[in-house]
């Protein structure tokens, strides 16, 4: 092939990837006008604008550091749906995701801490954004450990997989499919880590932390029973693959993929607005490369993609479990995940090359 035939090729290839990010860039040019806006509202000077419009570029960029592993399990997930399904859950899942989890998640944390209303608690954040944010912060002990509980599972499932025929650390996931017969292992596994960190907190974080862990595993198994009876009805009345179930096990991880960011964004911005506009950027950012690896079938052609995605994950819970009890920024949650799925995406081009395909999933 000429290099011009090869230019042309990546020419097209590059145009045909952009189009998935059309109204991921219409959301960031109105998002971060409405940030400008709003800081030339509270500060009337450009300095306040331009501080703003900061702020929620890099929360933005934080969102999306965050969330290539869920970009890529939302991938993983979505491709065994029916085209009904998918297109429900990029649709109104991302207006959940975007307005459930950056706006009204943040609101029933404060409802539910401050026993207020709702509207109390929208005041609050609009006219006492401190006071807002240490109410947050408060919350965190508990949030830390529903969400690590929730994604531990999800990780550790994937890697406790008889089925599992492709593995990218051989000998770590050779080991763990072969052990995955035994009924409960995983549940196991988290429990164990849970106790861990549990003797790590004082008698009274301890017992929080233990509560919130168990309500993260009881709902992770709920989830799994809800979609597996909702989807298996589907099948037998429709006759086709069902979709509900997994659209609810989406739902939720989706939430347990925000409660990092969510919480951490209070580190840069006292503002509920100010974060809903840049995490909202961000998920659309999500939602668009959601798309394109479900599309593209990305996932078939680097096959350690998804290892990578999970590993992140892990990483991600046990780093939200830590946080309980330390602070760790989450430039560098986002970092530690993106590096993970970087090396398995590169180990996937290497054994594509190696075994001279052309990225077969195989």
């Amino acid at each position: 092939m000429s290099d011009t035939a090869r230019g042309g090729s990546r020419t097209g290839s590059q145009r045909s990837a952009m189009r998935y990010f059309r109204w991921a860039f219409a959301v960031t040019v109105l998002g971060l006008a409405l940030g400008a806006l709003l800081g030339w509202q509270q500060a009337g000077t450009i300095e306040g604008a331009a501080t703003i419009f900061f702020i929620c570029t890099v929360l933005a960029v934080l969102e999306i550091s965050l969330s290539f592993d869920n970009a890529i399990v939302n991938a993983n997930k979505l491709k065994t749906m029916s085209p009904v399904w998918q297109r429900r859950f990029l649709t109104w899942g991302i207006l959940i995701a975007v307005f459930g989890m950056r706006i009204i998640f943040p609101l029933l944390i404060v409802v539910v801490a401050a026993q207020i209303s709702p509207v109390e608690a929208l005041v609050l954040a609009a006219s006492e954004p401190e006071q807002y944010a240490a109410i947050m912060h408060d919350a965190h002990l508990s949030i830390a450990a529903f969400g690590g509980t929730f994604l531990m599972m999800v990780g550790l499932g994937f890697f406790f997989d008889g089925e599992k025929d492709i593995h990218w650390v051989q000998w770590l996931e050779r080991t763990m499919s072969s052990y995955a017969g035994v009924r409960g292992i995983e549940v196991a596994v988290v429990l164990l880590i849970v106790l861990g960190f549990t003797t790590l907190h004082d008698d009274v974080a301890a017992r929080t932390f233990l509560k919130a862990s168990i309500w993260g595993l009881l709902t992770f198994l709920l989830v799994e029973v809800l979609g597996g009876v909702l989807d298996r009805r589907a099948v037998m009345a429709a006759g086709a693959q069902g979709g509900l179930g997994a659209f609810l096990y989406l739902e939720v991880l989706d939430a347990s993929f925000s409660f990092d960011g969510v919480i951490g964004a209070f580190a840069l911005s006292q503002n509920l607005f100010v974060i809903a506009i840049g995490l909202g950027i961000g998920a659309m950012y999500v939602r668009s490369m959601t798309i394109m690896l479900v599309e593209q079938g990305t996932l078939a052609q680097y096959r350690f993609l998804e290892h990578g995605a999970f590993y992140a994950i892990i990483v991600l819970s046990v780093v939200m479990y830590a946080q309980s009890f330390v602070h760790i920024p989450e430039v560098i949650t986002g970092l530690g995940g993106a590096a993970l799925i970087g090396v398995s995406l590169w180990s996937s081009v290497r054994w594509n090359r190696k075994n001279g395909c052309a990225g077969e999933g195989a």
